[in-house]
């Protein structure tokens, strides 16, 4: 598994880090979010939504679950989830995650609600860790990829 750090200390680098993760990815792939409340988790995946074609607001799908992205216009199909109200890695079959997943990239945020991802040889986990101790320094995304991931790392 390799492993790369990257420092975030304000948005348009927040911004600059999920177009190069959106550059880098591939139908099937998934990327899971980790961190804290408040931690970026869905401002890194409203970037990669930007770096992937999308315009105009992305809702946190902490209510809905699922929130799904066309391709055309984003240059590939996406699917941005928050799992954090899932109470078992169950529920996803009642979801129908898998069916979403088809064809398309997975924006994952709490991963491990569903179960995890890491698994998976297409998965990138990406831990945001705030600096200072309400993250005024921005933050620190230690990104790992899977075997899919070796020579794509952001």
């Amino acid at each position: 598994m390799t492993e790369t750090q990257s420092s975030l200390p304000d948005l348009p680098s927040m911004a600059t880090y999920g177009a190069a993760i959106a550059a880098r990815l591939r139908a099937g792939d998934v990327v899971a979010l980790t961190g804290g409340l408040g931690a970026g988790k869905t401002t890194l995946a409203r970037a990669i939504l930007a770096g992937l074609g999308h315009e105009g607001e992305v809702p946190s799908p902490t209510f809905t679950i699922i929130e799904t992205y066309d391709s055309p216009p984003l240059r590939l199909a996406a699917v941005h989830a928050d799992f954090y109200r899932l109470e078992d890695p169950a529920e996803l079959a009642e979801i129908g995650l898998d069916d979403y997943r088809e064809g398309a990239v997975l924006l994952a945020e709490w991963p491990d609600h569903a179960g995890g991802f890491a698994h998976e040889p297409g998965c990138l986990s990406i831990t945001l860790e705030p600096v200072g101790e309400s993250g005024e320094g921005g933050r620190i995304a230690i990104a790992r990829g899977g075997a899919d991931w070796v020579g794509r790392m952001p």
